[in-house]
């Protein structure tokens, strides 16, 4: 008993811990960065249609559209980590680091060094770009420019998002869930009231209907349940270990391998969101009077979220990145090899090549459901929501995944306890000697 009271006071600790953390991390988002005029910045994007930095701001809770400290957020860290992934697919000095004991450690220390020079580039670019707006009255949202300015901005903007890596690294080492991700949770669930906000004053003000508000908040609710689903949704692989005697206990017999239907997670419609962003974003920097900007025009009005050119690419996209993304996540030669080593095999397929080739197809077969799932719910949402909404289908990915994990993690805290009870019983098995 009471074993089991100091687990739920370190379980509340934690979440304290976690809350604590996530609160700073909303405290410097509104932090603006030196230099900005924060009245000119808000009439300008008020005035504005969106969507062209609609993933930025999504992934930063909204400190992108007010040029916090932390407008770069945590997508550089998740741009350098996806580069890294790839990288030990090419690289066989890479893939052999990510297979050493410490190699993930190397990996973490590289792709940290690779996110500084990112963050330094992104933010300069971010930096020269809002030189260049102006509010509807045309006041200029950075009065003073120059380079004193993109300077101080992109070392301000890089320091930002790793002081958001360093409070992800501390969420996850004393938290309850991966930093990183409860950071980008807690960024897109504190945009939710002001959204729902907006739709109601639009209601009222006759710019929508109360159809409209009502099919919209169905799509959410059923887009809630059928992620819910499939996120813990999975194919179980039955695979036969050998038996063996250990200490007169039988050790072995048939267990599962567990392989996801979304394999891929979030991840695909990130890339692809990002992929149709770059030609919108290269085309703000062409210049009104180039030869090459009516062109650019035609690109960014046909790519604008909620176009049909925008969607039949944005499905397109994501159903080539889960098929690229999902072996990335589930290696199915370094599986096969395990069970091979471990004495375990598939019934019914040899071990080895053969057993990598089962896998294969299995995870083939799941790709398949998984892209149509995940078009589904990030295409059906934008259509009825809006293009320009906090209930898209990447957000609602990430706020169900998420909050499942956490979940996952709270009762798996808490059955921990229940296993370390059950074996602290009396005789042998208590006391120093004790054998668990």
């Amino acid at each position: 008993m009471a074993t089991a009271q100091g687990k739920l006071e370190e379980l509340k600790k934690r979440v304290l811990f976690t809350f604590l953390l996530l609160c700073v991390y909303r405290v410097a988002a509104q932090i603006p960065v030196p230099g900005v005029n924060p009245d000119a910045l808000a009439a300008y994007f008020a005035a504005s249609e969106g969507g062209l930095f609609d993933l930025f701001n999504t992934f930063s809770g909204g400190a992108f559209k007010r040029f916090s400290i932390l407008g770069l957020g945590v997508m550089p860290y998740i741009t350098t980590s996806f580069i890294f992934s790839l990288l030990g697919v090419v690289i066989p000095q890479i893939a052999e680091l990510q297979e050493e004991a410490d190699g993930h450690k190397k990996i973490q220390k590289m792709t940290r060094y690779a996110t500084v020079v990112l963050c330094l580039i992104q933010g300069y670019v971010m930096a020269t770009m809002f030189e260049g707006l102006r509010s509807p009255g045309g006041v200029p949202i950075i009065p003073d420019t120059g380079m004193v300015f993109r300077l101080t901005a992109t070392i301000t903007l890089a320091a930002g998002t790793m002081f958001l890596l360093w409070l992800g690294e501390r969420i996850t080492e004393y938290g309850l869930e991966n930093g990183v991700s409860l950071i980008i949770f807690a960024g897109i669930a504190v945009e939710l009231p002001g959204e729902l906000l907006q739709r109601f004053t639009l209601y009222r003000s006759g710019e929508i209907s109360g159809f409209s508000i009502l099919l919209m908040v169905a799509v959410i609710i059923v887009a809630f349940y059928v992620v819910s689903f499939i996120e813990r949704s999975y194919r179980a692989v039955p695979v036969q270990y050998a038996k063996k005697v250990v200490n007169n206990r039988m050790y072995g017999g048939t267990q599962t391998l567990p392989v996801r239907v979304d394999t891929g997670g979030v991840m695909p419609p990130i890339l692809a969101s990002s992929l149709l962003a770059a030609p919108i974003t290269f085309g703000g920097f062409i210049g009104e009077g180039s030869d090459y900007r009516p062109f650019f025009d035609m690109v960014m009005q046909s790519l604008f979220p909620g176009q049909l050119l925008f969607t039949i690419l944005f499905a397109f996209l994501i159903v080539y990145m889960t098929y690229f993304y999902a072996p990335i996540q589930f290696k199915t030669k370094r599986i096969a090899e395990m069970l091979q080593k471990n004495n375990a095999f598939i019934p019914g397929v040899r071990p080895g090549v053969k057993t990598k080739e089962f896998l294969d197809y299995v995870l083939n077969r799941l790709t398949f459901f998984g892209s149509i799932f995940l078009v589904t719910v990030c295409v059906v949402p934008d259509i009825v929501a809006g293009t320009h909404t906090m209930f898209g289908g990447t957000a609602l990915l990430i706020l169900v995944s998420v909050s499942i994990r956490v979940m996952m993690n709270v009762q798996s805290f808490l059955y921990s306890d229940k296993l370390e009870s059950a074996y602290k019983v009396k005789g042998k098995y208590n006391g120093q000697n004790r054998r668990f």
